[in-house]
């Protein structure tokens, strides 16, 4: 019985992944009438973003007149008239920059009969680096880094990054005013907040130099942040755009739509199925501890999706995904026919090459003499299923809606 949760739980996971298909969501919005512009050029940064310029090619072709496009490194494809960048994620690196540096020329070389295509993806508020004066890209990588080890939300990492930025916050399309600018999103954060989304370069931006240093306030990091840093959100100047006129941001896929395939397999399975929510957030333990409970109440397949944050206090490695197996499987230990997997829909879970792992009730008794506790406490997730064979490695997936959590109790002893 194990056996077949386990096969159907990750079926069930590939089916969502299958949703969430960048190809097919741009081929669906993608409405443009060529004659009417000048120029067309394609430009944007992400994990999935290369698979979306795919689509892109194949609805302009050679209408286009350039393109480039930052991306993680390995998350690439073949394209003939948009260029490829690949950088570092999630520390941003010079190559980043240097990308980043050549798409604010392209947008800034527009004209008012041109089109610029943005394609926008999970990944590309750390794929589209170019601070702002004083700072520099050690001083915003080490921001990044502390913000990461605190279990600072998407939002507020983004919230900080935009004011550091001279190209996100909405500065990349008043980079391209007057042009018309086309953003096509697809979302990696709970609500499909357009100014969160990769740090919304092309989306008004309701926060501020305020809002960015009351984040760091609350997680201690005014005086640990560097100087730079620091002195350019007191001195607050320029605000983001708060009104933008001339950029149009659809959103093509999110984790709803992957969630909502992913029921769908799960019912055909034959699976009593329990939706809980596409934007659940918070501690990723704690999260672990509610879904474990109401797997223990709940005969047949439980879904959730959204991003949870760990708080790093060990020397270990994982990644949130494989700490909410790990958690929850201590909670469901002893529980019979029962299954857990979470993992990311873009390959990868934290700074590790896993997206994310699968265990079962009698995961935590067959790793004796491992201690699933101790390593938990160690924030060691992966080393622990590396060693009992329940990491899921997809490698780039080619998307990016955040991650998706599937909780399966057969019917039935």
């Amino acid at each position: 019985m194990i056996r077949k949760l386990r096969k159907d739980a990750l079926q069930i996971f590939r089916a969502g992944l299958d949703a969430a298909d960048p190809v097919a969501a741009v081929e669906r919005h993608l409405r443009v009438e060529p004659s009417r512009y000048d120029r067309i050029f394609v430009i944007g940064a992400g994990k999935a973003s290369a698979r979306m310029a795919i689509a892109v090619e194949r609805k302009l072709g050679s209408r286009i007149t350039a393109g480039l496009i930052n991306v993680k490194d390995g998350h690439t494809a073949k394209l003939r008239h948009i260029e490829l960048n690949e950088c570092g994620h999630p520390i941003p690196d010079e190559r980043g920059v240097a990308g980043a540096r050549r798409i604010a020329e392209i947008a800034s070389g527009a004209g008012g009969k041109d089109l610029i295509i943005a394609l926008i993806s999970g990944g590309a508020s750390a794929l589209l680096p170019l601070p702002a004066e004083p700072v520099t890209l050690a001083e915003k990588q080490e921001t990044t880094k502390l913000m990461l080890a605190c279990g600072a939300t998407i939002h507020e990492m983004n919230a900080v990054r935009k004011h550091l930025s001279a190209i996100k916050g909405g500065r990349l399309a008043e980079l391209a005013s007057p042009a018309s600018v086309l953003s096509l999103i697809l979302s990696d954060v709970v609500g499909d907040d357009l100014s969160v989304i990769g740090s919304g370069p092309t989306a008004p931006d309701p926060s501020t130099y305020a809002d960015a240093l009351a984040i760091l306030d609350r997680f201690g990091l005014r005086d640990r942040v560097p100087w730079a840093v620091r002195q350019r959100l007191e001195s607050a100047p320029c605000e983001t755009p708060k009104v933008i006129k001339n950029a149009r941001n659809l959103i093509v896929g999110s984790n709803r739509l992957a969630m909502q395939a992913a029921a769908r397999k799960a019912r055909e399975l034959g699976y009593k199925t329990l939706v809980l929510s596409s934007r659940i957030e918070g501690e990723t333990r704690e999260v672990a501890k509610v879904h474990a409970a109401i797997i223990k109440e709940h005969r047949g397949c439980v879904l959730s999706g959204g991003e949870t944050t760990v708080t790093i206090k060990g020397s270990g490695l994982g990644g949130r995904n494989q700490e909410f197996v790990l958690a929850a499987a201590i909670d469901i230990a002893g529980l019979e026919n029962t299954v857990v997997l979470s993992a990311g829909t873009d390959g990868n879970d934290g700074p590790t090459d896993a997206a994310g792992a699968i265990a079962d009730g009698g995961t935590v008794d067959r790793a004796a003499p491992l201690s699933a506790r101790a390593y938990l406490d160690n924030n060691d997730s992966y080393h622990f299923f590396e060693a009992v064979s329940g990491l899921i490695k997809t490698g780039p997936t080619g998307t990016n809606v955040m991650d998706l959590r599937i909780l399966l109790r057969a019917a039935h002893r």
